[in-house]
């Protein structure tokens, strides 16, 4: 199957087997405003997926559908080959979906740990507080500050909290809704380096909503573009960055063209 922009949908890299998450032809409103039309994806075990695309693309709204915080109104979703469209986020979560919104949205009266410990509220086995070790491992900073309440955090600092009460969950897959957002570019690239880390250690599967293009296609397996709630572009990552629309309107890279035509004059091939 190939996509409209030429790319071939074929197995991501680092997919073994059935895929952890299945979204098919999805519909999201907002009021009377299709924010979501006919989005279909896949992600595998053991994978990074990033979704990419500008503001208003229907990213979060997206992400938001998969856990539960917004129902479709047409369309399945899959964990594990089993429907959890309509099911609560509670419930979700329980199913194995970890949410870490846009936003951090940690508890500021809460400690760091009792974060953490809120993280695995849905659990009923031993391994919290070896988890809880684990989460420290990668986030030095934390374990420093595990008496702090989480509001007196730096921004980098409240959104490695974020990730790590994901973490706590035990997720099939962890939904990360725009980690960089507000950070410097240091920050970015500390967090990221930790998202590769626990990919490849862990073994942790993930779907990546971001609007730094370039981080993000450097840390995926695989990418989707949406644009005003569709998919124009999908494929391996390395493959999108090599593709002329990605690096002129997502990377940042246009070069010389034809009698110096001016880069906003350029029509996506996509369109």
């Amino acid at each position: 199957m190939t996509d409209t922009a030429g790319l071939t949908m074929e197995r991501k890299s680092g997919a073994t087997g059935a895929p952890v998450l299945e979204v098919k032809n999805i519909e999201t409103f907002y009021g009377a405003v299709m924010a979501i039309r006919g989005v279909s994806l896949e992600v595998g075990e053991g994978q990074i997926v990033t979704i990419l695309g500008a503001n208003g693309a229907g990213k979060t709204t997206l992400l938001k559908t998969i856990s539960g915080v917004m129902d479709p109104e047409k369309g399945k979703i899959l964990l594990d080959g089993r429907e959890i469209q309509g099911h609560d986020p509670d419930e979700i979560v329980r199913l194995g979906v970890a949410h870490v919104p846009e936003g951090r949205e940690v508890f500021p009266f809460l400690s760091v740990e009792e974060n953490l410990r809120m993280g695995a509220f849905t659990r009923r086995d031993d391994g919290v507080s070896a988890d809880i070790e684990m989460v420290y491992s990668y986030f030095p900073i934390l374990r420093e500050r595990f008496r702090q309440q989480a509001g007196y955090l730096s921004g980098g600092q409240q959104q490695m909290l974020a990730i790590g009460r994901g973490l706590m969950t035990k997720p099939k897959i962890l939904l990360l809704d725009e980690p960089s957002l507000g950070l410097s570019p240091i920050l970015v690239q500390e967090i990221f380096h930790i998202i590769r880390r626990l990919n490849a250690e862990q073994g942790v599967t993930m779907m990546l909503v971001e609007q730094n293009a370039k981080v993000a296609l450097k840390t995926a397996h695989y990418g989707y573009v949406m644009e005003v709630g569709r998919i124009v572009m999908n494929g391996p990552t390395r493959q999108l960055m090599e593709s002329e629309d990605i690096q002129e309107f997502y990377l940042g890279m246009h070069g010389e063209t034809q009698r110096g035509q001016k880069r906003w004059k350029r029509r996506k091939t996509w369109r």
